[in-house]
């Protein structure tokens, strides 16, 4: 099951390090009792618009392993957030949410990701969250997502949002528990250390 992480020049650095951590602490959880050579449950990589290094808003330099138009199918693509202003103008990234949004069984946003989603018009109609700072921003640039506050995540199916930054690993623990088990969920945030709570 491969899930895909966006990166970008100023992405908000947990908002993409926390959901690549659970998918992959899942993933070792799962190994541990599986046969030897057996392949992780969940396969994650990173990708950009571009091949070559982006930089992240805390400064740290991240190597994608795909570019938008090379990375393989994607059960899951998450999109996360950061500094977005640039990204909102970049139609092949549109068109890339746009087709995540046909394909993949989830499309998640982390943070301000949620503004790059609703850019494309996925969100209209549906309940959506982001940073507690951003909401405002999300009701003005597309009046028609029912923007949510005070909430963790966002479920609507297909497409999930969630709040800000280390909301992001909460609402990852929550596709853990959807695209495999309530208990492969427990388990990972377990092994993290983190105090979950399965609800938004």
């Amino acid at each position: 099951m491969n899930v895909g992480i966006l990166v970008f020049d100023e992405v908000e650095l947990l908002d993409m390090a926390g959901p690549y951590e659970v998918f992959t602490t899942a993933a070792r959880v799962l190994a541990r009792s599986a046969p030897p050579d057996t392949p992780p449950h969940f396969a994650v990589c990173t990708l950009a618009r571009r091949p070559g290094p982006v930089r992240a808003r805390a400064g740290l330099r991240l190597w994608p392993d795909h570019t938008l138009a090379d990375h393989p199918p994607l059960a899951c693509a998450i999109v996360p957030g950061g500094v977005v202003d640039a990204e909102l103008g970049h139609p092949d990234l549109m068109a890339w949410i746009r087709a995540q949004a046909r394909s993949a069984q989830v499309l998640a946003s982390v943070c301000t990701g949620a503004l790059l989603l609703a850019e494309t018009g996925v969100l209209d109609g549906l309940d959506a969250t982001t940073h507690w700072e951003d909401l405002d921003a999300l009701r003005s640039l597309r009046p028609a997502v029912r923007v949510q506050a005070g909430v963790r995540w966002a479920d609507q199916g297909r497409i999930v949002t969630s709040a800000g930054i280390a909301a992001g690993i909460d609402m990852s623990l929550h596709l853990v528990q959807r695209l495999h088990s309530r208990e492969l969920a427990l388990r990972t945030a377990r092994q993290m250390d983190v105090a979950w709570t399965p609800a938004p």
